[in-house]
């Protein structure tokens, strides 16, 4: 009897044993895709019927993140993964019940993927956990792709060079994209070990379904949660060199007379890949007249403004010199490259160096503009490093110069941080450090320091930031962006969303306690400023509509009296100041989409009442159409002032690679009305063509729309070579 029991616990044991080595290989698998090789390029045309992808390494098992959590997708979805010695494919099956309605709104690249039926991809060359890239593809194969600098940090504005194509059918819709290697950085391995990671978004639904990393507090973006993709071998940059020759002719108004005179203009991009993982950029007359133009804004403060990079040279690699002090302030901030004294200067050339070698990573830039007659040739150099820490972690430096005539401004910055995604078992925590310094013509003054401490814990119940910071007085970084200086400030946040009232079709409420910054006075340490915003009341819906209530309190120390418009100044003094807020916004997915935003409150010695729309048509897939609208009525003493501005951009796609798109905007503070009309066909991946017009005028009751006063243009041809 004791022999059969043992014999009994001995079977159990292996039968145990068995089962959970079944099971751990199961789940080990699971998270795993396999790269098929294949010897004859596949034909793109998104139809999906090339023998590779009838293959049994395809994967399906994607897991809702909303809005049932961690529930199978209520749609399958396929993805299988091929490859050719120079090009990475891969074919996604996103099949859906006839009765869910495919939404997708947009043919043109980089399309506003918010609101849309999409599937996106992200990779992780490098299997480090940190950076990468995302190529995001909707339904008619409109193409939008990110640069990954972090997990919770993205460039959107970086263009790779890749290709895809979908159909629609009554099963669903269907995609090939291809990806060229050499869009992207990796080791030089014989076999590649790469993070991967799929989203699928359903509009229709609102619905996400990820491959991995289910968690709500964890970004598609953080790889941290990433599969593995295997079955990469022997793939390299079989063209190292890729050359970018452009030529340029337009026109411009001179002298407020209509009389035009030709622009002729050559000048190329010469990349070189010295290794897969590091990448030398060359310029020579650079030139950036395909530039989207800024979006204007109105400023109702006395700092300054801040409008993103959108030059291409710049954009490739740009996480590679971040060195972000806080409070919107910044170390390096490249469109200061270009600009002297408040004019334009052409750029000669130069080179930027960046890219990873090991746990190195390294951003390099140094570029010369030209002289004119009253703004002397200037060098403009950086030099950013990161050392790889741990899994996310990293420690690093910067140094930044800026040299003319007799005149050289130097920073110099150390940072370090600390991040997990471990943080209490599964949570995301982040602690960070930096100090910066500069220095003029080599002479250090007193209170030439930046510096910055902060914690982060950004999860999904609860978002919560402490930082402090700090921009002394002679701090003056010539290649950086500053909002103010001579301050120390202290910031805390607190965001608490639980997922209460489901069952009446809210996703989470949101609430926020407090988010509040203060700053005083570097030289004196008094009170300056100070900014809070509490959010007693606001939810999310399953349709995608948001609402929220903000209560807001406000303190400011004017020491010297500013001009807010030309009708207002604001005198010296102490300022308490309070409003409340209302904002509603409705889902983008429908042809119709609205946000408004209403605030009403105490300004400065006034009062202020600000009404924002935007609203949004989408006609059909070609024919898109926004308009925005701000108005802010303020009154203070006996002034009144109406500072309004109109936006609206209308874009024409005629397919995934040729749109027209004109924006209109009409700022009354600048007093001053501009059109920009754009053209861009890409008649290749990797080539373009540019044609761009802007009109402007101003004063606008003065204005003589026959003859305006801003009136020039450009059409500009790009062509890539790789060898």
């Amino acid at each position: 009897m004791l022999k059969y029991s043992n014999f009994k616990r001995e079977i159990f044991l292996i039968l145990s044993l068995f089962y959970f080595s079944f099971s751990f290989a199961q789940k080990k698998d699971s998270n795993v895709a396999i790269a098929t090789p294949i010897t004859n390029k596949i034909t793109l045309d998104g139809k999906l019927n090339e023998l590779v992808w009838q293959q049994k390494n395809s994967i399906s098992n994607f897991i809702q993140r909303e809005p049932d959590f961690e529930k199978p997708a209520t749609e399958k979805t396929k993805v299988a993964i091929s490859y050719y010695s120079s090009t990475l494919y891969i074919a996604v099956w996103c099949y859906q019940h006839p009765s869910t309605k495919i939404i997708a709104k947009s043919l043109q690249r980089d399309f506003n993927f918010e609101g849309e039926d999409n599937f996106k991809i992200v990779i992780n060359p490098f299997n480090d956990k940190r950076t990468g890239y995302e190529f995001i593809v909707n339904p008619y194969g409109a193409r939008a792709d990110l640069l990954i600098t972090s997990s919770d940090n993205t460039s959107s504005d970086w263009n790779g060079v890749w290709d895809a194509v979908a159909t629609i059918t009554n099963e669903g819709w269907f995609v090939e994209i291809q990806i060229p290697f050499n869009t992207l950085k990796f080791k030089n391995n014989k076999k590649q070990i790469w993070g991967i990671n799929f989203e699928r978004n359903i509009a229709n639904k609102n619905e996400t379904d990820r491959w991995q990393g289910w968690s709500r507090d964890l970004s598609l973006e953080n790889f941290t949660s990433a599969g593995t993709l295997i079955g990469l071998e022997n793939i390299s940059y079989t063209d190292r060199f890729e050359l970018k020759p452009y030529l340029l002719g337009g026109w411009n108004l001179e002298n407020d007379k209509i009389s035009y005179s030709g622009i002729g203009k050559i000048g190329a991009d010469l990349n070189y890949n010295i290794t897969p993982t590091l990448k030398l950029n060359l310029t020579v007359n650079t030139d950036f007249a395909q530039v989207e133009s800024d979006v204007l804004q109105i400023n109702l403060t006395r700092f300054n403004l801040y409008y993103p990079e959108k030059r291409e040279f710049f954009l490739e690699g740009a996480g590679n010199f971040d060195f972000y002090i806080g409070n919107r302030n910044s170390v390096f901030y490249s469109r200061n490259i270009g600009i002297e004294n408040f004019q334009s200067v052409n750029v000669l050339g130069g080179a930027r160096l960046f890219g990873k070698i090991g746990k190195n990573n390294i951003g390099f830039l140094s570029l010369q503009t030209a002289a004119t007659d009253n703004i002397p040739t200037v060098n403009n150099s950086v030099f950013r490093y990161k050392y790889d820490v741990g899994s996310q972690s990293y420690i690093g430096g910067i140094i930044t110069s800026k040299l003319e005539n007799n005149h050289q401004n130097i920073v110099l910055g150390i940072d370090g941080n600390y991040t997990t995604s471990n943080f209490l078992k599964d949570k995301n925590l982040a602690i960070g450090a930096l100090i910066s310094l500069s220095a003029n013509n080599g002479n250090v003054e007193n209170n030439s320091l930046a510096y910055r401490l902060y914690v982060d814990y950004p999860n999904d119940l609860i978002d919560n930031y402490i930082g402090i910071s700090s921009v002394q007085n002679n701090f003056s970084p010539e290649l950086g962006f500053l909002t103010r200086t001579n301050f120390e400030s202290f910031s805390w946040g607190l965001r608490f969303t639980p997922r209460w009232f489901t069952n009446l079709g809210i996703r989470k409420m949101v609430f926020k306690p407090w988010q509040y910054t203060i700053y005083r006075t570097q030289t004196t340490h008094e009170l300056e400023s100070y900014s809070n915003e509490i959010r007693p009341f606001g939810f999310i819906l399953n349709s995608g509509d948001t609402f929220e209530f903000n209560l807001q309190q406000s303190f400011d120390r004017i020491d010297e009296s500013f001009n807010l418009s030309d009708n207002i100044s604001i005198d010296t003094g102490k300022y308490y100041m309070h409003a409340y807020e209302f904002q509603i916004s409705s889902f983008q997915g429908r042809k119709f989409f609205t946000e408004i935003q209403y605030n009403k409150g105490t300004f400065y010695n006034g009062n202020i009442e600000k009404i924002t729309a935007l609203f949004g048509l989408n006609i059909n897939k070609h024919f898109n159409l926004t308009q925005q609208y701000e108005n802010n009525l303020i009154e203070i003493d006996t002034a009144k002032d109406n500072i309004q501005q109109f936006i609206s951009t209308l874009s024409y796609a005629f397919n995934t690679k040729f749109n027209i798109t004109l924006l209109s905007q009409y700022n009354s503070e600048e007093d001053q009305l501009l059109t920009n009309f754009r053209i861009h066909w890409i008649p290749k991946i990797g080539s373009d063509f540019y044609f761009v017009w802007n009109n402007g005028y101003t004063p606008i009751k003065q204005a003589n729309f026959i003859r305006p006063i801003i009136n020039n243009g450009a059409a500009k041809f790009i062509w890539r070579f790789t060898f």
